[in-house]
């Protein structure tokens, strides 16, 4: 659906993109043309997959080490990232950490462990790119991947929800404050995406997983090619006039299961049928 050269001329730095999610959109955005930075904690992995994503595409992917909780590293992965291609044109802050847990079986360490991951880490990039391009008089465009729980909360994952409820609200404050930069700042809250680690983390029993299925009025988990191509609109010069928004991608998960009568979808058509006729005589 997209031209190939789509983001010809861009540099991206993908953020946890070294698998899952984060692997899926540095792939797809090199597909459209991009050149492309991909940080992690796991050098060696980065290695092959950036090996493995040039060799498809032909375009350049830099591997890059980072610990995104610590802002001296974030600030040399820019500068590295900048030494080898000029500049920077887009952030995609994906690097998260999640796992379930009743809350009040947390250590504070716990607690932290995730939120420096995905709120200290998407502040320390943003900031310190934001303040580059702010400096260099250059427009930019920042991806934040949230989660469908961020507005709304969500019990057993609580660090997650604090830190990606933080992310939203940076999300939309920058876009604000920084429009008249040219920088935009948008998001997307992906439903049900598996992955291997974060899979096996959040549904250790095949059981949840399968119990999640029912909760999709889709009826299916999402396909990374799927989230990738939207995170491409985003990042592209198409989407030049979408700024502060969240974008929800969850096959109807979260509009299915916010409304007071959508357990509705549970009755049979006979017991519909008994419903209409008790509602007819009741008129």
């Amino acid at each position: 659906m997209f031209r190939t050269d789509l983001l010809k001329g861009k540099t991206i730095l993908v953020t946890g993109g070294g698998s899952g999610l984060g692997k899926a959109m540095a792939e797809r955005f090199s597909e459209l043309g991009a050149n492309i930075a991909i940080a992690s904690r796991r050098m060696d992995l980065l290695e092959k997959v950036a090996e493995e994503i040039s060799a498809k595409t032909g375009n350049r992917v830099f591997p890059v080490q980072l610990d995104v909780r610590n802002p001296l590293e974030v600030e040399k992965t820019l500068d590295k990232c900048i030494a080898e291609f000029g500049k920077i044109d887009g952030l995609v802050n994906n690097a998260a950490g999640n796992f379930v847990s009743p809350t009040e079986r947390l250590s504070y360490n716990a607690f932290d462990v995730i939120t420096n991951i995905v709120l200290r880490g998407t502040y320390y990039l943003t900031l310190a790119l934001g303040k580059h391009w702010i400096k260099e008089k250059q427009a930019g465009d920042i991806l934040n991947i949230v989660t469908t729980y961020a507005g709304t909360g969500s019990g057993y994952v609580v660090p997650s929800a604090v830190g990606k409820a933080g992310v939203v609200a940076l999300t939309k404050s920058l876009a604000a404050e920084w429009g008249k930069y040219r920088i935009r700042l948008n998001a997307i809250a992906p439903g049900a995406f598996p992955t291997k680690g974060a899979w096996d983390r959040l549904f250790p029993d095949p059981k949840m997983a399968a119990r999640m299925l029912d909760r999709i009025p889709a009826k299916r988990v999402g396909e990374h090619i799927e989230l990738s191509n939207l995170a491409s609109y985003l990042m592209s010069e198409e989407s030049g006039y979408l700024t502060g928004d969240v974008i929800t991608i969850d096959g109807g998960e979260t509009v299915a299961n916010s409304g007071q009568f959508n357990f509705l979808e549970e009755l049979s058509p006979e017991q519909w049928d008994v419903i209409e006729k008790k509602v007819k005589e009741n008129r």
